[in-house]
């Protein structure tokens, strides 16, 4: 038992001591953790105190220094070439000096660059340099900004409505420029130019790139901005561009315009090209087929990488994409054609002025068209300023000016006689002088005697009867001709004249021909019919029925007359052919897209209604009767038809006075069984002599000439 109670003491006493040894040991081990935690939390809070107090600096610098933004800049357009592939419209590359401003960079900021930029370059004083420009300059140095400020009264910056200061910063610095002194904007010639150099650089927003010079810039320059461009924060040597015509005037009326970088995004239009992505200063197409293809023509622009420094200003620049130049345009025009008629119009115009036939005339047009697609293939005209006598090239004449057509229209009132059903076939009409009670006589030309001679539908085209068009209008208004009958038509009644002028639209007159150059003329109708001062008359009604009331452009007669030989389909005119890939050689590059001939609409008279009308325009050629009117034209070199047009037109001539003349036209188209080519010639404002001078004929027939010669002669 004893025993027993001795083993029992010699355990508990063994248990006891454990238990102090791993009560010792857990203390133990805690340490050790808690010991790697601190050394670790101390060595966190060295590094942390290293990159705060030892390297702070050097990574806020770094910061500040390494912000970077991509920026772009505009490149070069697409060409135009002519249908050879024979370069029109090309670009002209030109060094440049340029800014690029950087983030939140006011006015006081750009003051010293300029200034310094002035000292280095020479930049001429903008003609356009504004009095407010001047004082923007001014007040770009702060402390002229203060002076400035303290001149305004306290009741010029308060607030009327509220009696509250002003606060707005654009109202206080309006305040402020009306108080700089006269005095304070005198500047010299070198300030000037300062102010000028300003004025561009504080007119580019944020992160754009504008020219501060692009004409002239000499390789010293060039050179002396490069040294120095760690004193001109943002300021760059660079390449610009402009048009270059490489055919003199030949189309550049045609090809229209691109605004200057000063002038940027047209107003009219800022807001559809800011949602396409432009920003304000890019150049754009602004007029005809510069602004119809401007999408084609406009470049991809090149990116670059600016980098600021902490105050946003630019330190570098270097460019990430050289972008890509616009795609080019193929015209239908060989400008060898083109060349040729230019000269044909202006010697024949020079003709008519020398022989004294043309004292009031402003002017001459001639368009060549394929009837069958509707290619443009020559547009030509001169205009004439009457008070200086100067004769300068006017291709855009062509599509928006306006003159009386005359007899040429006569195919389209035979149209009208047949979709009314007045006539049908070859029907006959005598041609006598038309006497209406209390109007003046309207007759024929060529019925000298005024007695009655029966014609056919095709005879009033070849001998251009006036009466025979005056009946069909009668027969509209369901009326018999009488002599001596009183004109029943009642004012503001525009039933005859809906009638005309809807088989006019149908060959593309009075209405737009389609072509792919903006704001073509669609011609003068007048039809204001409730209008009593204005309002057509019955007289109207028979003056349109021959080409004496509505005026068209010389497009208009082409594409009429194309519509004839194109057997009453009406093709949509166009002058680009195709559009092509730029490259790096500057020729034209590889087809993207082929212009394809359209059709706008068929004439809708009966084949044989319009082969009466084809065979009267070939009549007026060929014709063997008494009063042929076109036999001029016969020896053509290829087998035309062809209708003339004399119409009475007034013009003031250059001391205002109103004088009496006559337009001599002409439209025509060839060979007559296959035809490949029309023309319209248009001579307005000619003396009344030039009735016996067939000048109209001789001029279309030097263009068919031509033609055959240089694509059909074998």
């Amino acid at each position: 038992m004893k025993n027993l109670s001795n083993k029992i003491k010699k355990k508990n006493s063994s248990l006891k001591k454990n238990k102090k040894t791993k009560k010792a040991y857990i203390p133990f081990r805690l340490n050790i953790l808690f010991f790697v935690i601190f050394s670790l939390f101390v060595i966190l809070v060295v590094r942390v105190g290293y990159l705060q107090i030892i390297k702070g600096e050097h990574f806020v610098k770094q910061v500040n220094e390494n912000s970077s933004l991509a920026v772009t800049t505009s490149t070069p357009r697409g060409q135009i070439y002519d249908v050879n592939g024979n370069l029109l419209v090309g670009n002209k590359a030109t060094p440049s000096i340029t800014y690029t401003r950087g983030k939140k960079i006011e006015g006081k900021d750009i003051l010293p660059i300029a200034n310094r930029v002035n000292e280095l370059i020479d930049v001429p004083v903008d003609d356009n340099l504004t009095e407010r420009d001047k004082k923007d300059y001014w007040l770009a140095n702060p402390k002229h900004l203060e002076m400035a400020q303290k001149r305004l009264s306290k009741a010029e910056t308060t607030n009327k409505d509220d009696g509250k200061k002003i606060d707005d910063e654009g109202k206080l610095y309006k305040l402020t420029v009306d108080k700089v002194k006269t005095e304070e904007i005198a500047f010299d010639e070198h300030t000037l130019k300062a102010a000028t150099i300003f004025k561009r650089m504080n007119a580019t927003p944020e992160l754009n790139t504008a020219f501060i010079k692009n004409k002239d810039v000499t390789e010293k320059e060039i050179a002396v901005i490069g040294e120095h461009s760690a004193e001109i924060a943002g300021v760059f040597t660079g390449m610009d561009w402009d048009r270059e015509y490489t055919k003199n005037n030949m189309l550049r009326s045609i090809f229209g315009t691109v605004s200057s970088e000063k002038a940027g995004l047209p107003e009219k239009d800022i807001n559809k090209y800011l949602a396409k992505g432009y920003v304000r200063n890019d150049r754009v197409g602004t007029s005809y087929l510069e602004e119809e293809y401007e999408p084609i023509l406009q470049g991809k622009k090149a990116k670059s990488e600016i980098v600021l420094d902490k105050d946003g200003k630019i330190v570098s620049q270097s460019p990430t994409s050289k972008g890509e130049r616009g795609e080019n345009l193929k015209l239908t025009i060989d400008s060898k054609f083109q060349e040729k008629v230019d000269q044909i119009v202006q010697k024949n115009f020079n003709q008519i002025i020398t022989s004294g036939l043309g004292a009031y005339s402003p002017g001459a047009y001639a368009v060549v068209t394929n009837p069958k697609t509707g290619a443009v293939l020559a547009m030509s005209a001169v205009k004439r300023d009457l008070k200086t006598n100067k004769i300068e090239s006017n291709p855009l004449g062509t599509i928006v000016d306006l003159n009386i057509p005359g007899s040429v229209v006569k195919g389209a009132t035979l149209t009208a006689g047949y979709q009314t059903g007045v006539i049908s076939g070859n029907d006959v009409q005598v041609d006598e002088p038309i006497v209406l009670a209390g109007s003046p006589i309207k007759r024929s030309y060529f019925n000298k005697t005024g007695g009655p001679i029966p014609i056919t539908a095709k005879e009033s085209l070849e001998y251009s009867s006036n009466v025979y068009m005056m009946k069909l209008v009668f027969k509209m208004m369901h009326l018999k001709y009488t002599p001596g009958m009183a004109f029943p038509y009642q004012l503001g009644d525009d039933t005859v004249f809906n009638k005309l002028r809807k088989a006019y639209s149908e060959y593309g007159l009075g209405v737009k021909t389609g072509i792919d150059i903006p704001m073509e003329s669609p011609g003068y109708v007048p039809s204001d019919f409730k209008n009593k001062e204005y309002q057509p008359t019955g007289g109207s009604l028979l003056d349109l029925s021959f080409g004496q009331y509505d005026t068209y452009t010389a497009l208009q007669l082409a594409q009429y007359v194309s519509t004839i030989a194109n057997n009453g389909r009406r093709m949509k005119p166009y002058i680009v052919d195709g559009i092509y890939d730029s490259n790096e050689d500057s020729d034209l590059g590889k087809i993207k897209k082929q212009t394809k001939p359209k059709e706008l609409n068929k004439v809708t008279i009966a084949p044989e209604q319009l082969k009466i009308i084809q065979e009267g325009f070939y009549d007026v050629v060929h014709g063997t009767g008494p009063y042929t009117t076109g036999r001029g034209l016969k020896d053509t070199k290829i087998d035309i038809a062809a209708k003339t047009g004399t119409a009475e037109s007034f013009i003031q001539d250059a001391n205002g006075t109103p004088q009496s003349t006559i337009n001599s036209n002409l439209i025509a188209y060839g060979p007559f069984e296959n035809p490949e080519v029309a023309v319209s010639v248009v001579l307005p404002n000619l003396s009344q002599n030039a009735t016996v001078s067939p000048v109209n004929q001789i001029l279309a027939k030097e263009i068919l000439n031509t033609y055959y010669d240089m694509y059909m002669k074998k």
